[in-house]
């Protein structure tokens, strides 16, 4: 009898009284664990004879059946019934035999992996909120008869969210609907996407910015002076704005895509990786911003980022944090455009 035939027999005839449960993260090892203890098992030929529980309803407790798919075939092996599985008192050993949609709960996992990683650089750039205002301390903070706290321009930050959500909703979702014939006018990842391409506009911004006010320094002979120079920090509003817009769509979207996208099972779980990227991307920005500091302060060099800011080159961190979001716009891509969702 083939190895496939006595599979079938054993698919038809096999039965478990014990549902997979546990943690989400418990269910993952256990397909992994699985996997490799069967790693010298092939595979059949036809995916129907790989486990899976009859009915409607998964093995999972609150998780519809999800269709098998042919990425990460490795994986699979989990839910191949062994002939140790069928002499087992037919009860169910979730660490040597997985179903069909607890394997694919994994995949999701897997093909979400590098679209979540792509957007810890945005987290990144980000959290370099601080540098806004240091650049902001070295700006003309007068407005009139008002001194302007630098901080206090994170209000346009907010405002711009606000204004973009009316927008979005108002004004691109039925103009995008007619042209994607998608109830929701963009898709997630097509949002985040903007979204990452409005942060490269808010680091360019920055950067412009930055240079106009090192000109102007150098015109005014402030060079060596750790003063303001005579440009108001007004300039500074259209990169905040920038990086509430970014925000409205790369950060919604974010939640959405993985909430949605997520096992049903493990929802909570997906939407919690989304908000892990913002604490990820706030060390990752710590690194970059020690690595700059020490790289360019080599030799005696005052640095990009010095203490006297008219002595540094703050514009060519912002340079820098475009240069690594447009790369990572392009990688962001490459994911989008080859991940597949989900099959219920």
């Amino acid at each position: 009898m083939s190895v496939h035939c006595y599979q079938a027999l054993l698919l038809f005839g096999y039965k478990i009284t014990q549902k997979p449960g546990g943690s989400p993260i418990t269910r993952v090892c256990q397909v992994v664990v699985a996997a490799f203890r069967k790693w010298h098992i092939e595979l059949p030929l036809d995916a129907s004879l790989l486990y899976e529980v009859d009915g409607q309803n998964s093995a999972i407790e609150g998780s519809r059946k999800l269709e098998h798919t042919s990425e990460f075939e490795f994986l699979d092996k989990a839910a191949i019934i062994s002939s140790t599985d069928a002499k087992s008192d037919f009860s169910a050993n979730p660490w040597r035999l997985c179903t069909v949609t607890q394997v694919e709960e994994l995949k999701i996992l897997v093909r979400m992996f590098p679209v979540w990683a792509t957007t810890i650089i945005f987290s990144a750039v980000f959290a370099q909120s601080s540098v806004f205002v240091e650049q902001g301390m070295v700006l003309d903070k007068r407005v009139g008869s008002f001194d302007i706290p630098p901080a206090s321009l994170f209000t346009f930050n907010g405002i711009s969210v606000m204004i973009w959500i009316a927008i979005y909703d108002r004004v691109l979702i039925p103009i995008a609907r007619k042209f994607t014939g998608r109830e929701k006018g963009f898709s997630e990842l097509q949002r985040m996407g903007i979204g990452l391409v409005l942060s490269i506009v808010t680091m360019v911004s920055a950067a412009l910015v930055e240079l106009k006010r090192l000109e102007i320094a150098r015109t005014e002979g402030l060079i060596h002076e750790n003063v303001a120079v005579p440009m108001s920090i007004l300039w500074q509003i259209p990169q905040y704005c920038f990086a509430g817009a970014a925000e409205v769509f790369t950060a919604i979207g974010q939640v959405e895509f993985f909430y949605g996208q997520a096992p049903d099972a493990m929802r909570s779980l997906c939407a919690a990786l989304a908000l892990v990227t913002v604490t990820v991307g706030s060390y990752l920005s710590s690194i970059i911003l020690t690595l700059v500091s020490y790289l360019t302060t080599q030799g005696g060099d005052a640095g990009w980022i010095p203490d006297n800011l008219n002595e540094g080159h703050l514009d060519r961190f912002f340079w820098l944090m475009a240069g690594i979001s447009f790369v990572n716009l392009l990688v962001y891509i490459g994911c989008a455009m080859r991940y597949k969702y989900k099959n219920v």
